[in-house]
């Protein structure tokens, strides 16, 4: 919950600028923007960039004042949407059951959601974050059909806005539960799957996270407020891409 309007288009003027004339190979980027925004960024960058919005209702529609349908996303310009970010789940106290059902809105709606999974401080300190990340992989994975396509985001929920993030370790080893969860479910099209990795990520720790093999990407928060810092976690992707 960032910048004004007029904020916000020019930060996407500067990355689309940036990425047109310093990234050589395309990458998918998609700019998750607030929902009042979401129509006026999409026509300053697609089609080079995707957007997205940062959370939906589970309804279709109805008497939900203030809520964001997934077809009002669609209709802005939206061609995904986070669910399930930590802050959803640890500040609006959404629970595994909700989410599923926002889950299954999105794939519903024709949206591709980035679906967040991740342990608090607590959890990991007494041992249960690997088991906490099944439950949750486990229940949305209960949601899904044949041909759903989800992108798959884990963000240690202690390192969210704390400048704390996990080691390139630590993220490689969590990332390696959601894989294992993934091809328990879904066989060998799991390693086609993109992980994404949310967490104080940022240009200076962006190589040795993108450099672990289960790491596909980011979940970028705080760093993506700056259009060089953005700019730059992109290149390091690229680099460890080869």
């Amino acid at each position: 919950m960032h910048l004004s309007l007029t904020g916000a288009q020019a930060l996407a003027s500067e990355v689309i600028a940036m990425y047109r004339n310093e990234i050589t190979v395309p990458v998918p980027v998609v700019l998750c923007v607030p929902s009042p925004y979401l129509a006026h960024v999409s026509h300053l960058v697609k089609p080079t960039l995707f957007v997205g919005g940062q959370n939906l209702h589970e309804s279709e529609k109805g008497a939900f004042t203030g809520e964001v349908s997934a077809e009002m996303l669609k209709s802005c310009g939206a061609t995904h949407v986070i669910v399930g970010h930590s802050e959803r789940r640890l500040l609006f106290g959404e629970s595994d059951e909700r989410l599923k059902s926002k889950l299954r809105r999105a794939l519903d709606s024709g949206l591709r959601p980035i679906y967040c999974v991740g342990e608090t401080r607590e959890e990991r300190a007494s041992g249960t974050h690997e088991s906490v990340v099944t439950r949750q992989m486990h229940a949305a994975l209960e949601v899904l059909r044949p041909g759903d396509e989800v992108v798959w985001a884990y963000e240690p929920v202690w390192a969210i806005g704390t400048g704390q993030n996990a080691s390139p370790a630590d993220a490689q080893a969590m990332h390696a539960v959601v894989r294992a969860v993934l091809h328990e479910r879904l066989g060998d099209s799991a390693e086609r799957i993109p992980l994404l990795y949310g967490g104080s990520l940022n240009a200076d720790n962006a190589q040795a996270l993108f450099s672990m093999p289960d790491v596909d990407g980011g979940l970028v928060g705080g760093a993506s407020l700056n259009a060089r810092s953005f700019i730059n976690i992109l290149k390091a992707l690229l680099e460890c891409r080869g």
